[in-house]
């Protein structure tokens, strides 16, 4: 335990000692959505826009800080030779891994209190009345979408091309999820794509407990298909996550 929270103290610290890291997993969904939200009039979903726009971005950052943020760090790490100085350390391989995780949680936690936060200020969008239930589901995409970057790194053969694959796989998906306005209006083929993307899902499941105020269990069925996607990240983290860095 002692080991698990010296490695989480210094998995924060490099994470915001880099401007880099900061500017893009955590700035970034911070400033779209005010920019996003002071564009979009109206209502979207039945709700006003910024209401869903809310509910939209905590997704977006579900997956822009535990999918393609720790994808592209881990990448970095392994191509550098950081996880194989680790590795050979007295550092136990499971506590390395889960002080990276939660970590990850931790600025993804107070990445979305400060959205919700800017909503409430600049927009006057509510304040979840479920915080339990919020917090769960928080922590459900985070696991997912963290298996999901944890087993896409293992398949990125260079550490300059980690962020062209990463960006590649998540921007695309965050378009077509309907993060950023409803896909109803998206060709049929494009609406097919989004009912398999975890993102849908869990941006689907946020609106319903930010927005209309459901409990966690009621959003049961979307979390049953994102923790399925989690079993399919975890199956290609075990295949293909690496410690040494890729030849060739």
């Amino acid at each position: 335990m002692r080991l698990f929270r010296h490695q989480v103290k210094w998995e924060q610290r490099v994470f915001w000692r880099s401007r880099e890291a900061a500017g893009f997993v955590f700035l970034f969904p911070i400033l779209l959505f005010t920019l996003l939200t002071a564009v979009y009039n109206g209502h979207i979903y039945g709700h006003p826009a910024s209401w869903a726009l809310l509910a939209g971005m905590i997704g977006y950052g579900a997956a822009n800080t535990a999918f393609a943020g720790l994808a592209i760090t881990m990448v970095i790490r392994r191509e550098s030779g950081v996880l194989k100085r680790i590795r050979a350390t007295p550092l136990p391989p499971a506590t390395y891994l889960l002080a990276v995780l939660v970590s990850t949680f931790i600025v993804f936690l107070i990445e979305t209190v400060l959205i919700v936060a800017i909503g409430r200020v600049l927009f006057s969008v509510a304040v979840p009345d479920r915080p339990f239930s919020m917090l769960v589901l928080l922590a459900i995409g985070a696991v997912a979408f963290a298996a999901l970057g944890l087993g896409l790194s293992g398949y990125v053969r260079s550490a300059e091309g980690s962020s062209a694959v990463v960006n590649f796989v998540y921007l695309p998906m965050a378009i077509i999820s309907g993060t950023f306005f409803t896909p109803k209006e998206y060709p049929g083929f494009l609406r097919a794509i989004a009912e398999v993307l975890p993102l849908t899902y869990i941006t689907k499941a946020t609106r319903d407990v930010m927005v209309r105020h459901q409990h966690i269990w009621s959003v049961a069925g979307s979390l049953a298909i994102v923790l399925g996607w989690c079993v399919i990240g975890l199956i290609a983290a075990i295949r293909g996550f690496r410690w040494q860095p890729r030849e060739g």
